[in-house]
């Protein structure tokens, strides 16, 4: 018999406080009472308790390579065309504005809908869905 398991997301980065900073405010997560951190890492967590929580540790080499695995930021789940494109458009810009690097809009093709590739403060890949 299996038992569900939660999960954490953790990313290895140079600054875990400004990391965790941007993710808290790009998710409307909460840094955990008794859990600021120090210098070596730090965390945030859904203040609802539902999504997984996100870790951030000191690691001394810098991101060299593309990730292999990224977030998607669900933003505009259900909605397509111009309603969708505009309202990733609208996030982007908001996460922009906290430090993150806007790479690119995907436009919806025969089998996905639009997306944008964007950077965290510190270059993690992740996606406006």
């Amino acid at each position: 018999m299996t038992s569900v398991k939660e999960i954490q997301i953790a990313f290895d980065c140079a600054e875990p406080g400004r990391v965790a900073r941007f993710w808290c405010e790009a998710l409307g997560y909460v840094v955990p009472p008794g859990m600021e951190g120090d210098e070596s890492w730090a965390a945030c967590v859904d203040p609802n308790g539902v999504s997984p929580r996100f870790y951030f540790q000191r690691v001394p080499e810098g991101k060299v390579v593309k990730n292999r695995l990224h977030i998607d930021v669900r933003t505009a789940t259900g909605l397509v065309g111009e309603e969708r494109v505009a309202t990733l458009e609208a996030e982007c810009t908001r996460l922009v504005a906290l430090g993150a690097t806007r790479v690119e809009l995907l436009l919806a093709d025969e089998e996905n809908e639009s997306i944008i590739v964007m950077q965290d403060v510190e270059g993690n890949e992740f996606c406006l869905d």
